[in-house]
């Protein structure tokens, strides 16, 4: 992979994160087309931080509101009863909480099938069949769905099912804001409920992964098996890039699902779903280039 292939991958990751898209399997079969090899998931997991950081600057108020009040309930003055440190009276102190919570099913599923998630679950065909599968079940439910919860409704129980929406996100292509999205519909959480929702529960995640990998990345080119990493000057564009133009995207994103249904991103994955079977059947592409160590 070159620089202008890496900063054209960055692109890809900012148009597409954000979006119920599935922006790893974007990077996966572009990657294979324009690469004739999957980027890996070290790449891919490192340019998520520079749209994770878009996210932060966007939500900056609302993430210094929350870590304030989560904060100040732990190390607040003494005498605060266990319901009010787990923000019984503080709406964004248990906002806090419950992202905390949202956070720890892709966690636990991250560390325990590590190796299966930057392998077999990379599978171009187990792409093309979760981007159809979660395509149709997005459109019926956002369909079927009523709008009536906020954020300002959520319970534990909301907060735990929007983790395990997250968690499947693990997936190339399931899409971490489409598992979030979808099963937030599902409650009757209102469109930009949930879209600030996936925005807000995919920041820790997130960085957790890109920091993991950047660390696997810096240990594979010292030792000299860096595969298809483009090496970090390349790497660090991208991110840069997935940063500039994916601030753009939260924007235009949040006035779009203000107005509008899923019913275009549905239609769109579904339609990616048969072109890439398509393009596998005719052998342009191959279903699986990582290969287990």
């Amino acid at each position: 992979m070159n620089f202008f292939q890496a900063i054209f991958l960055g692109l890809v990751q900012a148009l597409t994160e954000y979006l119920p898209v599935s922006s790893s399997a974007h990077i996966r079969i572009i990657g294979d087309l324009m690469l004739g090899s999957d980027p890996g998931a070290a790449f891919t997991a490192i340019i998520q931080i520079g749209t994770e950081l878009a996210v932060i600057l966007y939500f900056r108020r609302d993430i210094i509101r929350i870590l304030g009040a989560w904060f100040g309930s732990l190390f607040g003055r003494e005498g605060k009863d266990f319901r009010s440190r787990m923000g019984a009276h503080n709406r964004d102190t248990q906002m806090g909480w419950f992202i905390i919570l949202g956070t720890m099913p892709i966690l636990i599923a991250g560390v325990l099938f590590k190796h299966v998630i930057e392998t077999s679950l990379r599978n171009l065909w187990i792409t093309v069949t979760v981007l159809a599968l979660f395509g149709v079940l997005l459109w019926v439910v956002d369909a079927r769905a009523r709008q009536i919860k906020t954020m300002e409704e959520m319970t534990w129980k909301d907060a735990l099912v929007f983790g395990i929406g997250q968690m499947l996100a693990l997936i190339p292509g399931v899409s971490r804001s489409g598992g979030t999205i979808t099963f937030g519909r599902a409650m009757g959480y209102t469109r930009e409920a949930a879209v600030r929702v996936s925005f807000l529960m995919a920041i820790p995640a997130v960085f957790g992964a890109g920091i993991l990998e950047a660390v696997s990345a810096v240990k594979d080119v010292a030792a000299g098996d860096a595969g298809m990493f483009p090496g970090w000057g390349a790497t660090i564009a991208a991110t840069i890039v997935a940063f500039i133009v994916g601030y753009v995207v939260i924007i235009g994103f949040l006035k779009f699902v203000s107005t509008f249904s899923y019913k275009a991103f549905a239609i769109y994955r579904i339609a990616l779903a048969v072109i890439v079977a398509l393009l596998l059947i005719c052998g342009v592409i191959s279903p699986l280039e990582v290969t287990a160590a």
